[in-house]
């Protein structure tokens, strides 16, 4: 009576788990090598989508989703010329710009100057170095979301008076005020005294960017401080959401009429939207992306060579039983299927490790590296697949030789 093909394939795997078990410290060590790779494949794919993820979400935090910003210069992908260039021929952004602008906004548009540099900020005997300083308008907080828990922004009379009141990040407020309630508090910047008035809520590190360190004050509490800064950003927002587009017209318009640039000439300011920031975060991750396969397919390779060598191995020991097999009636399909079979085992079993040692690995790097990592199961299983694929690729010349050996020759050979 014929074996169906299913029974055969469940006694070539029954077999091969046989052989694996007769010498399991070279089927470990040939694992192990497939485990490496394995591991290698998931954490670089977890870590460059970590990355990724972290500059959409930096772009996000930093923009808001319906903002744009008015700038001296964008780097985007200029070449170091252009960008030379630009930094040469495009004047600073001034807060005469910043009032034109607002003179002729007509209610349609909402701007808000912003400026930024590093200080120390201290309070209480503690202080909390390279904080990020940010000089703004009150009308910040209507053009994109800040992340205000407690508290408020200070007001359209504060930043007018340059009152010295501070909205503080938590990493700030958590370091300075560690046993009391920082709202109401004070703490020092610049040798100047600044009463908070708002704390942000937690919102993490980006990117290698901490948002908890900030520090925002009215911009011309910031020039008091600080001095006046070489040259200012613009956050707009249009009035109504859906007149976005128009209104990034409007804005380019305004700033072109107040350089007397004429009809041809080139702009000489930026104007930084959603889309162009989304479009060079795309160009990032797409950069990313591409050392992901190089370094995988590196891994893999190493690792098909040694579970090739180990199958080999075990297919020289064994060819006296395999010709004797052979003799009395086994098949080549059956020889074939044991010998993959058990360079499969092989490297699928070293690829389950592979995936549970990548998961301890961005368990314990997830809290420390600064971006969002989160081993996904589509990492998962593509490790495994991987793993399977390369086994069958590895067993693939041993199960040709096992199946083309002379049997005369075989039966020959020492015990």
């Amino acid at each position: 009576m014929t074996r169906l093909p299913l029974a055969m394939y469940a006694d070539g795997f029954a077999e091969a788990l046989a052989t694996i078990r007769g010498r399991p410290l070279r089927a470990l060590l040939a694992g192990l090598a497939m485990a490496a790779a394995v591991a290698t494949t998931a954490i670089v794919q977890t870590a460059l989508n970590g990355l990724a993820r972290s500059a959409r979400e930096a772009s996000a935090r930093a923009f808001g989703s319906d903002a744009f910003v008015i700038a001296k210069f964008a780097a985007g992908n200029l070449s170091r010329r252009e960008l030379a260039l630009k930094i040469e021929r495009n004047p600073d952004i001034t807060r005469g710009d910043v009032r034109f602008l607002e003179r002729v906004a007509d209610s349609r548009l909402l701007y808000a100057a912003t400026t930024q540099r590093t200080a120390d900020v201290s309070a209480g005997g503690r202080t909390f170095e390279n904080a990020t300083v940010n000089g703004t308008q009150a009308a910040l907080v209507e053009i994109r979301d800040v992340g205000l828990a407690r508290g408020r922004f200070f007001s359209t009379a504060e930043e007018l008076n340059a009152t010295q009141v501070a909205v503080v990040g938590r990493a700030v407020a958590d370091a300075l005020f560690p046993a009391a309630d920082p709202l109401g508090g004070t703490v020092r910047v610049g040798n100047r005294a600044f009463r908070i008035v708002g704390i942000l809520q937690l919102q993490g590190t980006t990117g290698g960017l901490s948002f908890d360190r900030y520090v925002w004050m009215p911009v011309m509490a910031f020039e008091r401080t600080f001095g006046a800064p070489a040259t200012l950003q613009v956050f707009a927002r249009a009035a109504d959401a859906a007149d976005t587009g128009a209104a990034e017209d409007r804005a380019r318009t305004a700033m072109r009429a107040r350089r007397h640039l004429g009809p041809g000439a080139a702009d000489t300011f930026d104007v930084i939207t959603p889309e162009a920031s989304r479009t060079f975060v795309s160009a990032i991750t797409e950069r990313l992306g591409a050392a992901g396969p190089p370094i995988s397919l590196m891994a893999l390779l190493a690792a098909i060579v040694v579970v090739t060598n180990t199958t080999l191995v075990s297919v020289t020991q064994r060819m006296r039983e395999i010709g004797i097999r052979r003799a009395i009636g086994a098949g080549r399909a059956r020889i074939l299927v044991e010998t993959l079979a058990e360079s499969t085992i092989i490297a699928v079993g070293g690829g389950l490790a592979g995936i549970a040692a990548a998961a301890v690995v961005v368990a314990a790097a997830s809290g420390r590296a600064g971006i969002p990592l989160v081993l996904e199961w589509p990492a998962m299983a593509g490790g495994l697949v991987a793993a399977g694929l390369s086994g069958i690729l590895a067993g693939w010349y041993p199960a040709h030789r096992a199946v083309s050996l002379d049997v005369i020759a075989a039966l020959r050979q020492d015990l």
